[in-house]
């Protein structure tokens, strides 16, 4: 018999076979390593699911644990802030029939505060003052619930007929700041139930536009309407800006101040009321809301005047007969209590830089005060070189005084480097910085309204139409300057320099800082630093120390060394607005270089020049400064100053200011010169950055106009007006504002015109360009806090 008869067919060829057996090598395991029975994905999906479990349940426990404490017994009082949007309201009577609802016993103090275990709530309820811009923003940096009263029968002039101008301006400002839960109440409805609702909704329709989507809109006219609206309040879930949420801080029902016999001018300052937020540490330096930081010398925690459930009514007897029972006292801890370090102190033997000292400097401006103005009379017509010849009395008395060389009237403190005009090569640089020093200082009073100084109607008419022109010729013809005619442009622009290219040229951070570098602090790495410090805190936060004041206490704070003048202030400022003092965080209390992206704000016309002095609110807080501002060139790391802030776009604002670290809004405010009014809001914005290293180049263009043009050679004047000049710039690259680009070839002549070679034609109407810059810091503030104008 023969082997097998079965039939054997050739295989097909690959590119015909399906899917299933062409992928059979992946799958077969045949060859290989057998797998362990467990799924390794079904026990990665069950991974995953019980992750997202995990996740759920603690995102679940922090918004109970949020609930429990912003609406639980042990929470602080929640403070609602009644703010009308136009004149016609009356808040007085609104405010009246929520506190008689809270508390029908009645109520008392100038924050007054109830507590109702009906709703089981505790409430401080503020009226916000109309007209009063500073009031009200100090009730919105600390209210858990914005209720915008309008009323139904107000038709203002405005963007809407429910909201005037000053009710506009606050709505702005307030969503700058952050706006917490908002609800919006409707007074003055008329009493017909078909009326009531047709006017309730016009009112709604019309406004819905000016507030967030989740804003609610209720009527406010009877009692079961606001029983309605605090039943409701009662069980809504409260949002603050995230801001307010890293710092604790503290509203002070109660101001008292005691004079320190041991310090005189000074006195301890006694702020009482509710921790919120987070824990205070009597460790901790504390922020008072325009009056400066401060370190504590004890903190007193007090039992709660307001509890919601007494168990008895001696409880209640009690809390109501004694005040203020003190039920622990803490006290600072010398070695762990922060310093209170504002300025660094620099080493006068620690000098880097070939700069001189403050001595040096104050004798230099006294002699320079006590320089005679000696003047010379010439014959007119008389050119320099002749004037070069002509000897007087004084000149043979004094020998080298022979250098006044101006045109009609020579005058000897004006002139740079006498007898050395002919030659630009004995120049040297750091004589060259020194004599621009005090054209310098012409150049930053002319930033700076004239301060201090009883100025004249007139005077300061005259002033403010000198800036405002100012402002106009930098819109139309930005960073153009003019050549000075009796002045070396070599001196005058000593500190300029020209770039090849304002994007990749190297400009070194650390090259010729000023002196107020040497009493700032800068960081090595802030972003670390700032992940460090905001763990630590929330590391104290969750420990539950003993020197901690935990949130929702009632505790009183000692604040020692406030000026007396300083604290009566305030003693006065608490019947009109509350005081708040804010915890810091470590280091917040150094000075350094703060940058913040702010925009002018819509309802502010005049122009805001650079270096011009602005009150800064930054979250708590409240500091004077005088900014620069610049461009965000975000593909550089050089920035272009700008000499006025323009409205309709955002500009980067640098200050010497307290470390802040971001994020946090901006609001900044504006004094009129020479008018007892009350400070304006100017600009908005937020905390971009703290970086001294940031460059901010000052840029200014020479121009000049071609006298004969030949295709791509021209010769220029009026850029410069002497030809020593002119071979000092021949290095800088010139450009016209057709495009062209090129450079200087040699001087012609004697009165400053030149040759210079472009990359091409050149028109006859075109103009000649050059661009300097030099490096731009900000002003330190005269003083640091705004309670001191007041």
């Amino acid at each position: 018999m023969g082997g097998s008869r079965n039939q054997v067919n050739k295989a097909h060829k690959t590119r015909f076979s399906s899917k299933s057996s062409r992928n059979l090598h992946k799958t077969s395991d045949k060859g290989r390593i057998g797998k362990s029975e467990h799924n390794v994905a079904k026990g990665a999906r069950a991974a995953r699911i019980q992750r997202n479990k995990m996740v759920r349940e603690q995102k679940r426990a922090a918004l109970l644990k949020e609930k429990r404490a912003s609406s639980g017994s042990a929470s602080p009082p929640r403070v609602i802030v009644l703010f009308g949007l136009s004149a016609d309201v009356k808040l007085n009577s609104l405010s009246e029939d929520i506190l008689s609802l809270l508390s029908p016993q009645g109520y008392g103090g100038a924050l007054p505060t109830v507590a109702s275990p009906e709703y089981r709530l505790r409430a401080t309820v503020l009226q916000a003052p109309h007209g009063d811009l500073q009031s009200c923003l100090e009730m919105a940096k600390v209210a858990d619930l914005i209720a915008f009263v309008a009323s139904a029968t107000s038709s203002c002039e405005g963007e809407s007929d429910y909201i005037d101008s000053f009710g506009s301006q606050c709505l702005s400002v307030f969503r700058s700041l952050g706006l917490p839960s908002t609800v919006v109440l409707i007074r003055d409805l008329p009493t017909e139930a078909k009326r009531r609702h047709e006017s309730k909704k016009t009112c709604s329709s019309g406004l819905a536009s000016e507030f967030p989507e989740d804003c609610k809109f209720y009527p406010a006219d009877t009692k079961d309407e606001l029983h309605k609206f605090m039943w409701l309040f009662k069980e809504q879930r409260l949002s603050v800006p995230h801001w307010r949420s890293q710092r604790p801080y503290l509203m002070a029902q109660k101001v008292e101040m005691v004079e320190d016999d041991m310090n005189p001018g000074t006195s301890t300052l006694l702020l009482t009321g509710y921790v919120r937020a987070r824990s205070l540490s009597v460790n901790q330096l504390v922020h008072v809301s325009g009056a400066g930081d401060f370190q504590l010398c004890k903190m007193e925690i007090l039992k709660d005047p307001r509890p919601l459930n007494a168990r008895k009514e001696q409880d209640v007897m009690d809390a109501d007969g004694v005040d203020d029972v003190v039920v622990r006292s803490l006290v600072p801890d010398p070695l762990k209590q922060e310093a209170l370090l504002v300025e660094n102190v620099p080493d006068s033997l620690d000098n880097e830089q070939t700069w001189p000292t403050e001595e040096e400097m104050a004798d230099a401006e006294k002699n320079q005060k006590q320089k005679k103005r000696r003047k010379r009379i010439l014959p007119r017509g008389t050119s320099e070189y002749q004037a070069a010849w002509i000897i007087n009395d004084t000149d043979e008395e004094e020998s080298g005084t022979d250098e006044e060389v101006d045109d009609m009237v020579m005058d000897e403190t004006e002139s740079g480097h006498p007898g050395e005009e002919g030659n630009h090569s004995d120049l040297s640089d750091d004589q060259a910085s020194l004599d621009l020093r005090d054209s310098d200082k012409e150049t930053d009073a002319d930033s700076v309204m004239m301060d201090g100084e009883n100025l004249t109607k007139e005077q300061l008419e005259d002033e403010i139409k000198k800036i405002k022109e100012a402002h106009a010729d930098d819109e139309e013809f930005p960073d153009e300057v003019d050549t000075p005619l009796d002045f070396p442009a070599r001196k005058r622009f000593a500190k300029y320099r020209g770039l090849k290219s304002f994007r990749t040229s190297s400009w070194d951070p650390k090259e010729s800082l000023p002196p107020e570098y040497a009493r700032i602090f800068a960081f090595d790495n802030f972003n670390r630093t700032q992940k460090s410090i905001l763990a630590k805190a929330l590391a104290m936060e969750q420990e539950n120390e003993d020197d901690c004041a935990t949130a929702s206490t009632y505790a009183r704070l000692y604040i020692k060394e406030v000026p007396t003048t300083v604290a009566s202030k305030l003693f006065m400022r608490a019947n009109t607005m509350p005081i708040i003092a804010c915890g810091l965080l470590q280091h917040e209390s150094k000075m350094s270089v703060l940058h913040f992206s702010l925009k002018k704000h819509d309802t502010y016309s005049d122009p805001i020049k650079t270096k011009d002095e602005l009150i800064f609110h930054v979250g708590f807080r409240q500091f004077v400064a005088r900014p620069i501002f610049s461009t965000d060139n975000m593909s550089s790391d050089k920035h272009k100053m700008e000499r006025f802030l323009h409205p309709g776009r955002f500009s980067m604002a640098s200050i010497y200011a307290p470390i802040t670290f971001p994020a946090l809004p901006l609001i900044a405010f504006k004094s009129s010169k020479g008018e007892a009014t009350a400070p304006t809001v100017a600009a908005v914005g937020s905390l971009r950055s703290i970086d001294p290293d940031r460059i901010i180049l000052k840029k200014i263009i020479l121009t000049g106009y071609p006298q004969r043009v030949s295709k791509k050679k021209a010769a220029v004047r009026y850029m410069f007006h002497n030809p020593e000049d002119v071979r000092w710039f021949k290095p800088v690259e010139v450009w016209t504002k057709c495009g062209r680009r090129g450079r200087i070839k040699e001087p012609v002549g004697t009165h400053g015109a030149m040759k210079c070679i472009l990359n091409g034609t050149l028109q006859q109407n075109d103009t000649i360009c050059m661009s300097l810059y030099k490096r731009a810091y900000p002003k330190w503030p005269d003083h640091r806090f705004p309670i001191l104008d007041a």
